[in-house]
Formats: C-alpha cells, sequence, structure tokens
C-alpha cells in the first residue's frame, strides 16, 4: 500500500501527519480512506479540541499519487468513483469536523495538498511553501466540488490562476491573498503550529464547535436566519456559565 496517515494524540491535541515517502506525501487511494476514517473518529472523540494537519518530511502534500492513475482515470465510472467517494469523502470528513483544525504547512502544497489546506481554519507556513494545482498539465480539470471548495477559500482569481495558467505562487502571496494566518522562517513553522494549537486548548471547547457549525453553515450560503433558532441554546450550559463567572471573579477559566 502507498501512503498512510499517522493519527497521534497528546492531551488534547491531536497531529494528522500525511506520510507517502519519496513522493513528498502525494495522496494515494487508500490514504483519502484513511482521511476520512480518522476525521470521523475525531469528530466524536469529546476530548480533543485542536486538530493539527501536517505533512511528513518537510513537505505538505505534493498532490495526488500520479503512480495509480492509470488503473482507474481512464473510465467515467472509476474516475468518478475516485473523486466523489475517495477524495470528497475524505475532505467532507474534515469540513464536517467541529474541532478547530490547523495547518502546518511546508514545502510542496500541491493539487491534493491545497485542497486539504483548504479544509483547515488555521493555515500556519513557511517562507519556503510553494502552492499550486498544475494538473492542466496532466491534462485534467479539478473536480466539480473539489473546485467549489477551492474557488471559495483561495477566492475566484487565485484558483483561476493556478487552474488556467498552473501559477506556483509562494507562501507571501497567498498570505497577502487571505488563503494563510501567518508565514515564517521554515524552521519556525512547527514550533508556532504547536503554540497556537495549546493556546487553543484553553479556549472553551463548546464555543469552538459552535462557531465551527455556524461558519460552516454560512460559508455554503446558509442564511443566518435559518440557524437563529436554535443559536442561543447555549444559555444554560456550564461553559457558558463558567466563563461568564471566571471573567467576573477576576480568574481563569476551567473548561
Amino acid at each position: 500500500m502507498s501512503g498512510h496517515i499517522h493519527l497521534t494524540v497528546d492531551g488534547a491535541i491531536a497531529r494528522v501527519t500525511l506520510s507517502n515517502p519519496g513522493k513528498f506525501n502525494a495522496m494515494s487511494r487508500a490514504m483519502w480512506r484513511e482521511l476520512k476514517r480518522i476525521f470521523n473518529t475525531l469528530q466524536a472523540d469529546a476530548s480533543l479540541r485542536v486538530v493539527v494537519v501536517a505533512g511528513e518530511g518537510g513537505h505538505f502534500c505534493a498532490g495526488g499519487d500520479i503512480a495509480e492513475y492509470t488503473d482507474f482515470r481512464f473510465h467515467p465510472e472509476g474516475l468518478r468513483d475516485f473523486h466523489e467517494n475517495d477524495v470528497w469523502g475524505g475532505l467532507s470528513a474534515m469540513l464536517a469536523c467541529d474541532l478547530p483544525v490547523v495547518a502546518q504547512i511546508e514545502g510542496n502544497c500541491m493539487g491534493a495538498g491545497v485542497e486539504i489546506a483548504c479544509c483547515c481554519d488555521i493555515r500556519v507556513a513557511g517562507q519556503g511553501a510553494r502552492f499550486g494545482a498544475p494538473i492542466a498539465k496532466l491534462g485534467f480539470p479539478m473536480a466539480p466540488r473539489e473546485s467549489e471548495l477551492v474557488s471559495r477559500e483561495l477566492g475566484l482569481t487565485t484558483a483561476r490562476q493556478m487552474l488556467l495558467e498552473a501559477a506556483l505562487l509562494d507562501a507571501s502571496a497567498m498570505q497577502m491573498r487571505g488563503f494563510l494566518q501567518s508565514v515564517l522562517p521554515d524552521e519556525d513553522v512547527a514550533g508556532e503550529v504547536l503554540q497556537r494549537a495549546q493556546r487553543m486548548t484553553r479556549l472553551a471547547p463548546q464555543a469552538a464547535r459552535l462557531n465551527k457549525q455556524t461558519i460552516r453553515a454560512l460559508s455554503v450560503g446558509q442564511g443566518a436566519q435559518s440557524l437563529v433558532h436554535a443559536a442561543f441554546d447555549y444559555a444554560d450550559s456550564p461553559e457558558h456559565r463558567e466563563g461568564i463567572a471566571a471573567f467576573l471573579a477576576k480568574r481563569a477559566p476551567a473548561f
């Protein structure tokens, strides 16, 4: 089997590591299926508060594992199954996760890597990171659901440049376009991501999950009015009471 995804947990922080040695962590079909299974598991774990997604060996993800493509890409049914079930299955599990997800982006972030990064809430990159989706060089377009995701998160201008020009963009350009929250020297990325994740574990977990649900609904065009009927059900929750009580008592909250 080509490639693997490793899940490790340290306290309230889960770490999901993409690993496909020798291929800059390109995503195989098996890895897409693992991604779905892992994020479904994370979603159900109430003890967790943050997920970090990273690549192994100084690269995030260089795209799809092209060595597998001749097995299924030349038949519409097999191609549809790959994109609709394997790829979108993994991406949609990430999008459905109510935990905050932080991307640790180093080196190559291409194609599938860009799609995975688009499913993360906070994106921190090294100065040496490179972004693109040069699949036009391989003779095929981006699948519809993936294109919708990338266009929404990157913006149409950047999506057009990546897909129509096969343009590669550096981390500085991606930060200026609003895709990255932070760009640091490559050697500082892992430490910065860990510090951010640790800070997030001290925040209210229920509030984080509710914020993710609201942002997810709004991002796909669901109107705010449709969310109002259940938006204030948290009023009498212990977490809400603790946060207000801690503020008034001038102490740190115990979430």
